[in-house]
């Protein structure tokens, strides 16, 4: 069994479980208290009592969750942020006005929106995005003409389950320009997690989370994280979190912590009942499109099957592993003669334990319509989500079940 390690030599389902986690200081309490206060006694004019002055600048609860994230990233810094979103905005700060920031052709709606109807719309950056799992970003980077201040990738991407190489891209980025000049490589680590891919590993220089997911990974909290190991750099992004006040509070930051303990037990389970999900789908002869990562053979094999078996690995045993999300479009027809779409909409109306919601990561199964949900902000643009595209995210249940009510749900539609 391989597992991955850092210097104290403990193996990360050993870290997952203890960082951030360390028994209280003070009464020794195996859980650590939430400090749910909002500023500090101080021991006299401007001697804040071991630098805690007011709890947007610092927090105890929240300093536990940035260590931990970073620790398990294999990072030096983690800044939290009151969701994935605020983080999203943060990073976006580091593109001033006149630069450009380099995004894949698939991600998040709500990355989109703030980047195309907030930012840009602001007068700071524009964007352009290009295929990065095709391979675009070397011919784009070489007509950059250095106005390229951020390339940011998801992979896989959010709806489409894009495998972007990240060694690959950080080289090119890495030969495009000196440290001071070259742009920064962002990655969306959310649908991986740290436990089964590590990108500042693999050159990235910020890996961003909404905790949302897979870290908390029981659907009641929100909140962002981002890890850096650059000491300039996580002073830039804590004083613009610091600035911005898109702080996570400590009951959120104490459930993501929780939700550390178990994630690569988790991650490990929501691979395995996903594969097998995929293979079910991937089966079916009434199923247009299969996008999985983990899917190396037949008509529905992923593109970059190889890319994510090299990058994405279980962090405890090494073995590939591709994570809990699929896509897939229904082929016309069915019992009732509908379309891809209509077959989309009375699949995801139709599962009996898929429930019908938006994010994704927890431990139970959720299914949605990106189009009309998630990813309505695309609608219109060169990222629309094809109407017939249906996201799930394979939970933890019994996975016999779980291929019931796919199969069950497909021949009712």
């Amino acid at each position: 069994m391989e597992t991955q390690r850092r210097g104290n030599g403990h193996a990360f389902a050993t870290r997952a479980v203890r960082a951030g986690a360390e028994p209280d200081e003070v009464t020794g309490a195996v859980s650590p208290p939430i400090y749910q206060t909002s500023t500090y006694a101080q021991d006299g004019v401007g001697r804040p009592r071991r630098g805690y002055e007011y709890a947007r600048s610092q927090n105890p609860t929240r300093e536990r969750l940035e260590r931990a994230v970073a620790d398990l990233e294999g990072g030096r810094h983690g800044i939290a942020f009151a969701s994935g979103s605020a983080a999203t905005a943060a990073i976006a700060q580091l593109a001033g006005p006149g630069s450009e920031i380099l995004v894949g052709d698939d991600v998040y709606g709500g990355t989109f929106r703030y980047l195309e109807r907030v930012h840009k719309a602001g007068g700071a950056a524009t964007t352009r995005y290009v295929d990065l799992a095709g391979g675009a970003v070397e011919a784009v980077l070489g007509a950059r003409h250095g106005r390229t201040r951020l390339v940011w990738v998801e992979t896989p991407s959010n709806p489409l389950l894009k495998v972007v190489d990240i060694s690959a891209v950080s080289s090119l980025v890495r030969d495009s320009g000196s440290r001071e000049d070259r742009p920064l490589l962002v990655v969306d680590n959310t649908f991986a997690s740290p436990a089964l891919q590590r990108p500042l590993e693999l050159g990235a220089d910020i890996v961003l989370h909404s905790a949302t997911k897979y870290l908390g990974g029981h659907s009641d909290t929100v909140l962002g994280v981002v890890v850096v190991s650059d000491d300039g750099l996580a002073d830039r992004l804590r004083f613009i979190q610091n600035a911005m006040g898109a702080v996570p509070g400590p009951l959120d930051c104490f459930l993501v912590l929780r939700g550390l303990r178990t994630l690569p037990l988790r991650m490990a389970r929501h691979s395995a009942n996903a594969n097998l999900v995929a293979e079910l789908l991937a089966r079916r002869a009434d199923v247009a499109w299969v996008s999985y990562p983990g899917l190396r053979d037949g008509r529905h094999a992923h593109p970059g099957a190889a890319i994510a078996a090299r990058q994405m690995r279980h962090a405890e045993t090494g073995e590939p592993a591709f994570g809990g999300m699929i896509s897939f479009i229904p082929a016309s027809g069915g019992r009732a003669g509908k379309s891809a779409p209509e077959r989309a909409t009375a699949f995801c109306e139709g599962t009996r334990l898929f429930t019908l919601a938006e994010s994704l990561g927890g431990v139970e199964s959720l299914v949605e319509l990106p189009a009309a949900m998630t990813h309505m902000s695309v609608a219109a643009s060169s990222l629309a989500i094809d109407p017939a595209l249906v996201r799930l995210s394979v939970g933890v249940e019994s996975p016999n079940d779980l291929l019931r009510d796919i199969a069950s749900a497909l021949d009712r539609a």
